[in-house]
């Protein structure tokens, strides 16, 4: 049988990750790797959920662990996080919460639920790359989401959509140390989002994934508890928020939110229940010991090795990259931003790289919903040992030295 035949259209937008091939390189240990955005192991709190799984597991509660639950998640784990929205302006209850497998399943939640094929989301140029994997399945458009007002006006989105034939159905971005680029938009650009938004009478999705990692300067408002304040109350915001275990205490039990309004959250459930039922109840409980236990000394913890990995990545780019070479300075989160000179191309780089350096990053192409920005690439620091950044560093410069142009 000829499969392509038969698939549905959407299927000719599934590609695979860059990001998820080039993990694959981590099992290489002589590669010095720039290139995956995961937490580092040595940090994860492993005892913590020993503890917690023995627990859950216990005659008590190992019927409830084990057993189908609500599609909106488990109800303890839910109030934390309502508690953790107050800490951050957002005064919300369990019912403006799900729990997802994951943020990445929020956003395809997201997607499914307002694209419909030919519709337009509004993205940042670049943005994140398991957002716009999420999204392509449902076959819209993207237009460019500029932080800064740039010179497109509502109208002007307004005509681009209808000339595609659809309509501007939401923003998407992460304000906080942004993947790829490590930017944070400021409290300025982000009332211009909303302004942006009720203009257009559309969504804003908001994904947090790295809000708690912070090492410098003071934390501007979300854009929730920024929309709550105009509109007077989480039911009457546009704002949707997307967070996450994963950055903070572990990726591998798959665990994420979305607060928002509560006839969103209705309708998100649906689809939940459509398509897994409910995240696994064990892993939800046992996250919710683990939040806790741990979750207030943890976050000190991750903010502390990381800023020491910042810290060498940058001075290690001072110190070695060439003239021509540029590259942001993040506040927190897990990625540096590098722009090559004109010419250059990422991927051709990588493949240098490789071959001759022993180092891996990720080229900034996929990061580009239109695939520009070949002369860009996106390092992390979050994961390779502090002292083997600063060879690295070196030995990347060295190849760019060399010559990496298309």
């Amino acid at each position: 049988m000829d499969w392509e035949k038969r698939f549905a259209r959407r299927a000719e937008r599934m590609r695979a990750s860059e990001i998820r091939e080039l993990l694959k390189l981590l099992d290489q240990p002589d590669i010095i790797s720039f290139a995956g955005g995961i937490p580092d192991p040595a940090l994860f709190p492993a005892t913590a959920f020993a503890d917690a799984y023995r627990d859950v597991l216990g005659a008590e509660t190992a019927g409830t662990a084990l057993q189908y639950s609500v599609s909106e998640g488990y109800q303890p784990l839910r109030a934390w996080i309502v508690e953790r929205m107050a800490e951050i302006g957002v005064p919300c209850g369990v019912d403006n919460i799900l729990i997802t497998s994951g943020s990445q399943q929020g956003l395809d939640y997201l997607g499914k639920l307002f694209l419909s094929p030919d519709d337009t989301a509004l993205v940042t140029w670049p943005t994140y790359l398991g957002a716009l994997q999420a999204f392509n399945s449902y076959e819209p458009r993207y237009d460019r989401l500029n932080p800064d007002g740039g010179n497109m006006t509502p109208a002007a989105y307004r005509d681009a959509a209808a000339a595609a034939g659809g309509s501007v159905k939401f923003a998407y971005l992460t304000p906080d140390f942004a993947n790829p680029t490590g930017e944070t938009i400021d409290l300025a650009q982000r009332e211009g989002l909303l302004d942006l938004a009720e203009a257009l009478d559309i969504p804003v999705i908001e994904d947090t994934a790295y809000l708690p990692l912070r090492y410098d300067g003071a934390a501007p408002p979300s854009i929730l508890a920024l929309d709550i304040a105009r509109s007077g109350g989480i039911e009457d915001s546009r704002t949707i928020f997307c967070g996450s275990f994963s950055k903070t205490l572990a990726p591998g039990l798959r665990l994420g939110w979305i607060c928002a309004a509560e006839v969103l959250i209705r309708k998100l459930v649906l689809i939940k229940q459509a398509s897994d039922l409910n995240t696994p109840t064990i892993n939800q409980m046992v996250m919710h010991r683990v939040a806790e236990a741990v979750y207030a000394t943890q976050v000190p913890r991750l903010v502390a090795a990381y800023r020491a990995k910042r810290d060498a990545m940058l001075a290690a780019l001072e110190r070695h990259m060439p003239a021509g070479v540029t590259w942001t300075r993040p506040e927190g989160g897990m990625f540096v931003w590098v722009t090559l000179p004109e010419g250059f191309d990422g991927a051709a780089l990588l493949a240098r790289a490789v071959e001759t350096a022993r180092v891996a990053f990720v080229p900034g192409r996929a990061f580009f919903a239109d695939g520009s920005g070949a002369n860009t690439i996106r390092l992390n620091f979050s994961m390779p040992p502090v002292d083997r950044i600063d060879d690295g560093i070196a030995r990347l410069a060295g190849v760019i030295r060399e010559g990496g142009r298309s």
